[in-house]
């Protein structure tokens, strides 16, 4: 084929799922990335590259219109309209891969002079001149990770981010063509590198999963089309003291052992601050406690989660002869009852 390969540019087979292809393009934007990758021009050639494959495999409609025309897929309306006009003239079931024009007689670049010549010939004498135009065509999304702890999570926070976004070449307009001859302002990828400073909000209750949208910060449309979205991904770093499952927190609070036999009140850490805890007598080690609305703030809309106290009785140490003596007492009594 004389246009590129684009599963094996991600290095995936024809029948690759969704999943796969998804899996394939994520592994290799990280590794060519060019913010990992600084300064090397091969490698931002091959970024571009695996994102040019990616635009058009992650889409199925795209994908269907590739698998049939190789990196003409844009083309497949003339391709279509073609065998349509041509069905009773001899050219019932032309094909741009069969043997009369073969995917050679297309340019990687978009040579559209060459298929108007072809299509002139064809139907020229019959039907007038076959005309093509090219309508925008939409950016694709960028994912991006962001980590934040569990503090940052509760009240929310903001990220300064430094991302390479890819913009048109004003040269051709995002074509990666002028006059048949590929762009040399931009080398035909259609778009120019610019690093681009960002400052995100990330909203407070954030999980691990959760996606900001940034809207119009993706990847550059092309005959102006608008550009793709940039979805952050958020991880949030697991944390010392809490546990987090969905909205609602968990923390082992330290009770003594005479405070959990007598009872008495503790001390419960929270994001915010500390609280005081009643404890009731004879507590039971790994006994919870729900204290409401103490947990974290529910994602874009009101309320918060709980906070679930869990108790560690903690047994004492050192003891003294005359402590001793008394929890002997205290076995001795527990025996006779």
């Amino acid at each position: 084929m004389a246009g590129k390969d684009y599963y094996a540019v991600l290095g995936v087979s024809r029948t690759a799922s969704e999943q796969e292809i998804k899996q394939a393009y994520r592994r290799l934007a990280r590794q060519y990335h060019p913010d990992v990758n600084q300064g090397d021009k091969s490698a931002e050639a091959r970024f571009k590259e695996i994102n040019q494959a990616y635009e058009v495999l992650s889409d199925p409609d795209k994908r269907k219109k590739y698998d049939q025309y190789g990196d003409q897929w844009q083309y497949a309306e003339q391709f279509e309209k073609a065998r349509a006009q041509g069905g009773t003239g001899g050219f019932e079931g032309f094909s741009p891969f069969g043997q009369t024009y073969t995917y050679q007689d297309f340019s990687s670049t978009g040579d559209m002079d060459d298929l108007r010549s072809i299509f002139e010939n064809l139907f020229g004498g019959a039907g007038g001149r076959f005309r093509t135009s090219r309508r925008p065509q939409a950016g694709g999304d960028i994912e991006h990770p962001v980590e934040v702890t569990l503090e940052e999570a509760y009240y929310g926070t903001t990220r300064t981010l430094q991302m390479q976004i890819e913009e048109p070449c004003p040269a051709c307009g995002g074509r990666g063509t002028i006059q048949r001859r590929a762009c040399s302002a931009c080398g035909g990828a259609g778009v120019r590198p610019r690093l681009r400073r960002l400052e995100v909000k990330i909203p407070p209750g954030v999980r691990t999963g959760s996606r900001i949208r940034m809207a119009g910060e993706g990847r550059s449309g092309i005959d102006g089309g608008p550009r793709g979205d940039l979805y952050l991904v958020v991880k949030v770093l697991p944390n010392e003291r809490f546990q987090r499952v969905d909205d609602d927190l968990t923390i082992d609070v330290p009770v003594p052992l005479v405070t959990a036999i007598l009872g008495g009140e503790v001390k419960v850490p929270t994001i915010k601050g500390q609280l005081a805890l009643k404890i009731p007598p004879e507590t039971q080690n790994g006994k919870l406690f729900r204290l409401a609305g103490q947990g974290m703030p529910h994602l874009n809309s009101p309320g918060y989660g709980d906070l679930f106290a869990r108790v560690k009785v903690v047994l004492p140490t050192g003891l003294t002869d005359a402590e001793r003596r008394l929890f002997e007492q205290l076995r001795n009594m527990r025996r006779e009852t």
